[in-house]
């Protein structure tokens, strides 16, 4: 099957996003002691991709962090899991100079595709806009104004955007898959979201056992299929049609196929086919993933 060609330089409004805005003298040093990633040491030339942990270790958020104005912090997340991360955030401010506000009315988020190549998470500013370069090819996530004309560039449909951000091999958590991934199940530390030379955060001691110990049974892969899927659909396994082997992270359809990141046991990558919704739903094909995956001692 052909699938269709993008044009040279794209652009999608990503209305499935908000941003979240830390303010205060504080605010590094806040999100530096409650996400996966360093904040303390953030400059100005950089993002952070970042997870907000349960203190067992499971993913509620994941975000792209940057420096704004003076003494802020912004985090730009998918919107279904914004309102529930800023309550959470906000319950352990206590004495701390930092103030936390939904800013997603005062914000645009875009996604670009060919964009200039660049290092992942490298920030460029336009004014009071930021490009942020991500994993995979030429791709990055504008934020701007939210009364600022569109950037340059062909539209693009969602559908286009989730099939990049598959073949890129990067997933953010949605609220289908809140607590559903320690931050390595989705691939998070080879794509820089995790510091493991910072101090403790919420489930900071079970993120690093998972790494130290060698004990990963489940990682973020790359399928394609003939159907259509969805993120949290559970995916099973030929040879074991009772438990499910795995969850869709993310997924987006190009020419009749389509493209998804999904979260599966190594077990089931060995041998026999994985399938969406039952042993017996669509079979996926497996693809390879961009990155390579460092081997567990």
């Amino acid at each position: 099957m052909i699938i269709p060609a993008m044009p040279e330089t794209t652009q999608l409004r990503l209305t499935d996003w908000g941003v979240i805005r830390a303010q205060g003298a504080d605010a590094a040093s806040f999100l530096h002691g409650q996400l996966t990633q360093d904040f303390a040491l953030l400059d100005r030339d950089h993002a952070r991709l970042a997870g907000f942990c349960t203190a067992k270790g499971r993913l509620l958020a994941t975000m792209v962090g940057w420096r704004g104005g003076d003494d802020e912090i912004l985090l730009a997340l998918p919107a279904d899991t914004l309102a529930a991360t800023l309550k959470r955030l906000s319950m352990f401010v206590l004495r701390a100079k930092c103030k936390l506000s939904d800013a997603s009315a005062e914000f645009a988020v875009y996604g670009l595709l060919g964009t200039p190549a660049a290092e992942a998470w490298t920030l460029k500013r336009e004014g009071a806009a930021v490009e942020i370069s991500l994993p995979g090819a030429s791709r990055a996530l504008r934020v701007q104004a939210a009364e600022a004309p569109a950037p340059a560039g062909a539209p693009i449909s969602a559908d286009d955007w989730a099939w990049a951000e598959a073949d890129a091999g990067l997933a953010w958590v949605r609220a289908a898959t809140v607590e559903a991934f320690v931050p390595q199940m989705i691939n998070f530390e080879v794509l820089g979201g995790v510091s493991f030379k910072k101090g403790c955060y919420p489930g900071q001691e079970i993120v690093a056992r998972s790494q130290y110990r060698g004990t990963l049974k489940r990682r973020l892969q790359v399928f394609e299929t003939d159907a259509t899927a969805t993120v949290g659909q559970e995916i099973f396994h030929s040879g074991d049609p009772e438990q499910p082997a795995g969850v869709v992270a993310g997924a987006g359809s190009r020419g009749g196929l389509t493209r998804l990141t999904a979260e599966i046991k190594l077990a089931a990558l060995e041998g026999g086919s994985l399938h969406l919704g039952s042993a017996s739903g669509p079979a996926l094909r497996p693809r390879a993933l961009p990155y390579e995956i460092p081997p567990q001692d």
